[in-house]
């Protein structure tokens, strides 16, 4: 634990050189002026933790020297004593910043009682500051880039949208933006204070994705050897988005759905209920519907969370936005060549924005002089000249052939999509979005 730096200011020369001797006995740093100006005057030569100032002293009174601490050192806190304290001077003392006002004679451990509290009190504002400045600096940029026509009809329904309070659906391909989206719906709304927390169903176990949203009670599970907030309780008042809504088991749905009918739900382990006021944000790059019908989604959370939809278009919808997030992730200092930048244009990004980004980045690490050539691009974004209609033939061959394959597995597997999975090398989730993708039921 860190030593506190303690200021004892006090014209009382009894006082002062017991409370000094006490405190440093305990394992404080301590200094101590007789009278407000020697205070400022350590002040301006070391930092404080904690200052215990007498109200009334010749000269600058406890009061204004206490201002002028706060002044000089904000983050120091200010515990008053007085002989002759009164509820007004109290008061007016607590106005002017003092987190504590005690009246004489008190006792020296109780005075440290005191002093550990102001201690801790900076500690947590200070610790929340930083958390904060940590969040600026981890959180994506907000900013949404682009003029596209399909573009600018979303940015149009968000700001619509946006000041309701109503549950919304952010549909598009990996890589599109939808927590920018999400981002911009939340500082569009009349909760733009209040905290935004994103949780992803696809990167979490069911167990663990319970814990995370509803929180749980000690001793609930193994492992839970402290009672925990869910992220249900930490967005109360603001929004709650859940990406990759579509990932979320069966059982979750239904605990979901009476979180968006009433506001209640119980912690692992609790049988108390919690309510909050929270704003849904559901994002998923699947098609919900088809989910709904297949039986893997219920239908009436669907409902729920599809008040309104917005679509996000994949990059190669936008193409005319791609010499702009160029310009945009490039940086100033950075210059691209045309033929590279013809090639960044036709190429179809299969993973949008986010596969742009990366693709800019590998660049920068192999070209020269600050200037991105074609040859710094991946092979695939080079040989973005082929012909649209000679890529969309030998696409289409490979699809079918794609198809083929994936229909004869699950025929020899007899439809059993675990084992055809395992047989294709591929995972569950791969699979069903290829049937997706090739309409395969």
């Amino acid at each position: 634990m860190k030593t506190i730096d303690l200021l004892i200011v006090d014209d009382d020369e009894i006082y002062r050189s017991m409370a000094t001797r006490h405190f440093s006995r305990r394992g404080y740093r301590t200094q101590d002026a007789a009278d407000g100006e020697t205070a400022l005057q350590l002040a301006a030569r070391r930092k404080f933790d904690v200052a215990v100032i007498d109200l009334v002293m010749p000269g600058l009174s406890g009061l204004e020297t206490m201002v002028r601490l706060k002044a000089r050192t904000p983050d120091c806190e200010a515990v008053m004593l007085s002989g002759e304290g009164t509820i007004e001077t109290a008061v007016e003392a607590m106005k002017r910043g003092a987190c504590d006002f005690l009246t004489k004679p008190f006792p020296l451990p109780e005075l440290e009682v005191v002093v550990q509290k102001a201690f801790e009190q900076r500690q947590l504002r200070q610790e929340n500051r930083q958390l904060k400045a940590v969040l600026r600096r981890t959180e994506p940029a907000s900013e949404i880039i682009g003029r596209s026509a399909v573009l600018t009809e979303v940015l149009r329904l968000v700001e619509r949208a946006g000041p309701t309070d109503k549950s919304i659906l952010i549909q598009g391909e990996t890589g599109t933006g939808k927590e920018l989206i999400a981002r911009a719906l939340h500082r569009a709304s009349q909760r733009a204070d209040k905290p935004m927390i994103v949780i992803n169903c696809a990167a979490l176990p069911e167990t663990l994705l319970e814990s995370e949203l509803f929180g749980h009670e000690k001793g609930s599970f193994t492992g839970a050897v402290n009672a925990k907030q869910g992220l249900f309780e930490l967005a109360d008042g603001g929004t709650l988005m859940i990406d990759e809504v579509g990932e979320m088991p069966g059982p979750l749905q239904a605990k979901l759905l009476r979180v968006l009918e009433d506001g209640s739900f119980r912690r692992i382990g609790s049988l108390q209920e919690c309510r909050v006021d929270v704003r849904l944000l559901a994002a998923t790059n699947r098609n919900l519907g088809q989910e709904v019908k297949a039986g893997r989604f219920r239908e009436d959370l669907y409902y729920r969370i599809n008040v309104m939809s917005l679509e996000l278009p994949p990059l190669r919808r936008r193409r005319d936005d791609v010499p702009l997030l160029v310009e945009r992730f490039l940086a100033p200092s950075w210059r691209i060549e045309p033929e590279a930048l013809q090639a960044m244009e036709r190429y179809s990004w299969p993973g949008n924005v986010r596969q742009l980004i990366n693709v800019i980045e590998r660049a920068k690490i192999l070209a020269e002089d600050s200037l991105v050539r074609l040859g710094d691009l991946p092979v695939e974004v080079q040989h973005s000249h082929e012909t649209r209609q000679g890529r969309n033939c030998v696409s289409s061959s490979l699809d079918l052939i794609e198809r083929a394959h994936v229909v004869d597995v699950l025929e020899r597997e007899k439809g059993n999509k675990v084992q055809a999975a395992r047989a294709l090398g591929i995972n569950r989730r791969s699979l069903y979005r290829l049937l997706k993708r090739h309409g395969i039921t």
